[in-house]
This record gives C-alpha cells, structure tokens and sequence, in this order.
C-alpha cells in the first residue's frame, strides 16, 4: 500500500473560532488517536487531495514539528454545501498490530449477464477488513466472470490471504439487475398462456351452464 506525506503544525488554540480560522485560511484541524497522547495539530488542505480524493487505500506518514508517526485517516468530517474539509482524525499504527481499514473493491472481468442485457451493479464500494499493516492491500479485486442472473457476490465469497473480513458474510457486493423492460417482457409472456388456457376452459363451460338451466324452463311450461 503506498504512503502519503502529511506535515502537521502543533495547535495553541483548540477553540471552535480557532478552527473556524484555519479552515479560512486552508488549513485542515486534525488530531493523532493512539500512542499515550493525542497530539492536535493542522495542515495544509492541499496535502489531503491524495489521500481523501482517490478510490485506493493509503498509509500516512506523519510529520508533526520533526514528531514522525506511520498511520491510517480514521475519519474525515466535510462541509454539507462546499465539501471543504473540516476535520480528520489519524490513527497511529505500528507493523505488531493488526489493524481496521475500510479498502475500495474493484468490480474485476466480464459478467454474463451484462452480456444477456443486464446492468452490473456495485452494492458496496469498500469493505471493512482487519489485518496487518504488511498485509494491507491498497484495493480488493472482486471478479465478477461467474455472476449471471439472480445471483450476487457476497462478502463471504471473496478470499484474499491475510486479510479478515469485518462485513455480514451474507452482504451483497455486486449483482446483475434485470431490467425493467425485460422483466415486464417476462411477466406478459409468462401471463399470455394463462389467459389462452383460460379461454377454452370459459367456452367449455357455456354448454354444460345451458344444460343446467334446461331443465328449469321445461318445469316453467309445466
């Protein structure tokens, strides 16, 4: 998995106006979890776009006043309206334990039934794993060659060393969906021989009904 570079600068004021400040001037509020302190600290925004921005797993080499620390950006806070950053939080690792990262999942090969019309559909683009930092991958391939019709990719159906999947097993990951003009082409077709069996049954059914009411008129003239 590759390393992004992020240089921090220790935080003085730990106010909301102070980080309402920074924000103004480009500047991301961040805080190192793990260790025996939380070290709070800002960084340009610019130096984010590789590691937020992307769709592959990163590590982050941190480097906060000549303070060095490998870790992983556990969580990201956006603006609703501008998307600006406003927050991170960043979890120290160490290679002796494992660890909890959410890895894109690539869609990988040619599924049958888009070949049959259908639509490929991506369920979950990331999945959560634990594992070591060494085993780590930066994506998971998901092949799809097997997936027709009615069928899914589950969690529980991708196998990758070293690597323990933290999802439902029973989680769909990617399915071919039926579309609609199809299905409703299925319903008529699957509807028309009950309707042309259900004629012949009405036809058959007049007689034996005139039979019945024969008798009635005969005890009338009586």
């Amino acid at each position: 998995m590759k390393t992004i570079e992020i240089i921090g600068y220790r935080r003085a004021n730990l106010g909301k106006a102070g980080s309402q400040k920074l924000r103004d001037e480009g500047l991301v509020p961040c805080v190192l979890y793990g260790g025996n302190e939380q070290i709070h600290f800002y960084s340009p925004m610019i130096l984010f776009r590789d590691l937020v921005y992307t769709n592959e797993a990163h590590f982050v080499h941190i480097n906060i006043e000549g303070l060095e620390a490998q870790a992983i950006l556990q969580e990201v806070q956006f603006h609703p309206v501008s998307e600006i950053i406003l927050h991170a939080d960043f979890l120290r690792i160490s290679e002796d334990r494992k660890i909890k990262m959410n890895i894109p999942a690539r869609l990988v090969g040619q599924a049958p039934g888009v070949s049959k019309g259908g639509t490929l559909v991506q369920k979950r683009s990331s999945l959560k794993v634990y594992a070591f930092p060494k085993d780590m991958p930066d994506h998971i391939d998901v092949d799809v060659t097997a997936l027709d019709f009615h069928h899914a990719i589950k969690v529980g159906d991708i196998k990758s060393a070293g690597l323990e999947f933290m999802d439902p097993k029973q989680a769909s990951v990617a399915v071919v969906e039926v579309p609609r003009a199809a299905k409703m082409a299925a319903e008529e077709a699957a509807a028309a021989p009950a309707e042309g069996a259900a004629a012949p049954a009405a036809a058959a059914a007049a007689p034996a009904a005139k039979k019945a009411e024969a008798p009635k008129k005969e005890e009338g003239k009586k």
